[in-house]
């Protein structure tokens, strides 16, 4: 359990994030027992309700809770056993570790999809999309090449964010209803500018994650997030 001063410290949607998790933890709200409304966690803590919807989209991800339109959300039932990843904010992830992050954007533009960037994203061949290619940085040594496309229609003002202080993904949380994610995790060289970029030699090994999201009803993105291997690992947590 977090403690009151720890927790303080956090961003405004880990307050009630970590609430929430403290509170599975010690019984608070039994297996199907439904939990605080997002209207009452929203007077409790003084945020917004896209803060505490982050909060607990964050936790259905992690299968802790359930959540139904309209009803409610629900402590997770105890048959439900998932193996899960969580979409992380970089930035929040790089400072967590007392660091500094800062962020070099090297494309940002609208332009025609190619044929497997549209199929990707569910639009026809040559439709508009953005496109974005980042080098995240930790105390100033690269850390992950970031090649985003976006379907407009998800995040009609993604463009126009100061990628320099804020992260695409931040970006996409709070403009879009992020419902579902998908990985593929692998290890591969780099390109050849991603290997310029990130400062390293074309044959060094990097951890290549390809991760999609989706609304209820379309494709968000789909990011090609590049680390050099010896300057990043997959961390995980099990608790029995």
């Amino acid at each position: 359990m977090v403690s009151t001063d720890t927790l303080a410290l956090l961003p405004p949607y880990a307050r009630v994030k970590q609430f929430l998790k403290d509170g599975l933890a010690d019984g608070s709200w039994a297996p199907g027992e439904q939990m605080p409304s997002e209207a009452e966690l929203v007077a409790q803590f003084g945020v917004s309700r896209m803060t505490v919807n982050r909060a607990l989209k964050e936790l259905q991800a992690e299968g802790l809770v359930e959540r139904s339109q309209g009803v409610g959300t629900f402590a997770a039932r105890l048959h439900r056993v998932s193996s899960t990843l969580t979409i992380r904010d970089l930035h929040e992830e790089i400072e967590s570790r007392g660091h500094v992050h800062h962020a070099v954007v090297h494309e940002r533009r609208a332009q025609a999809a190619s044929g497997p960037v549209a199929e990707a994203l569910g639009l026809a061949p040559r439709a508009r999309v953005f496109h974005t290619v980042i080098v995240h940085h930790e105390n100033g040594v690269p850390l992950q090449c970031e090649d985003r496309w976006v379907n407009p229609a998800c995040s009609p003002g993604y463009l126009d964010a100061d990628f320099s202080r804020t992260t695409p993904t931040q970006v996409l949380f709070e403009t879009t209803a992020l419902w579902r994610a998908q990985y593929a995790i692998e290890s591969a060289r780099p390109t050849d500018r991603e290997a310029l970029l990130l400062g390293i030699a074309a044959d060094e090994p990097c951890l290549v994650v390809t991760r999609r999201t989706f609304t209820r009803d379309a494709t968000i993105t789909i990011a090609r997030l590049v680390h050099p291997g010896t300057r990043y690992q997959l961390q995980g947590e099990f608790q029995p």
